[in-house]
């Protein structure tokens, strides 16, 4: 999957924007990507998929190699993001029922009983945040969950005034980003944190 990311105030060349599942093949990319730290404290983006105590438990090395068991079992945890073919970005997206936390989270409950694939974490490269890549992000994310024939997507975003708000603390995405790639608010159990969701 292929796009050009248009000019901007930040970009200002056109850069050719692809991105692809995360396999076995990929492996050396997100690993790439995410570095010694695991993208943030040892996370290797298991936060969701693990009961608090476990995830605490196998942070770091755990986690990682946690990760690498659902890859190597051909399960696609996510999508990878490529800048020129540079890896820079992560986005964590799969069948709800996938994540652990989600299913002990009351802010985030269920909206009814309909199947539907979550959209729970992004990571972009240090030196391309704010760049309006979460955008074409999500693009590339619905055409991935379109392929697999989901007929729902939901996200979790953080709804802030503030354009100050840090960056690694927004890892679910921005609300704006969410309703620019065409996402509509379906329900809200906290004042920051909607549920948005996208029909396919």
């Amino acid at each position: 999957m292929s796009r050009r990311l248009p000019k901007s105030k930040s970009i200002s060349l056109f850069r050719q924007l692809s991105c692809k599942p995360l396999s076995r093949e990929a492996w050396v990319d997100f690993v790439e990507l995410f570095g010694d730290r695991g993208a943030c404290d040892g996370c290797w983006c298991m936060y969701w998929r693990l009961r608090r105590s476990e995830y605490e438990k196998m942070k770091g090395d755990g986690n990682r190699k946690e990760m690498r068991r659902l890859v190597e079992r051909n399960e696609t945890p996510g999508l990878l993001l490529y800048v020129d073919g540079k890896v820079v970005g992560w986005c964590s997206v799969a069948p709800r029922e996938n994540f652990t936390a989600l299913k002990h989270s009351k802010i985030l409950k269920p909206v009814d009983d309909r199947p539907v694939w979550s959209i729970v974490c992004f990571f972009i490269a240090k030196e391309f945040r704010r760049l309006g890549l979460t955008h074409p992000f999500l693009m590339f994310v619905t055409d991935y969950c379109r392929s697999q024939g989901v007929k729902i997507i939901e996200g979790y975003p953080v709804d802030v005034a503030s354009k100050d708000y840090p960056v690694v603390f927004a890892h679910v995405g921005f609300y704006s980003a969410f309703i620019k790639a065409g996402f509509t608010e379906v329900a809200r159990n906290s004042p920051t944190r909607p549920i948005m969701r996208k029909y396919l």
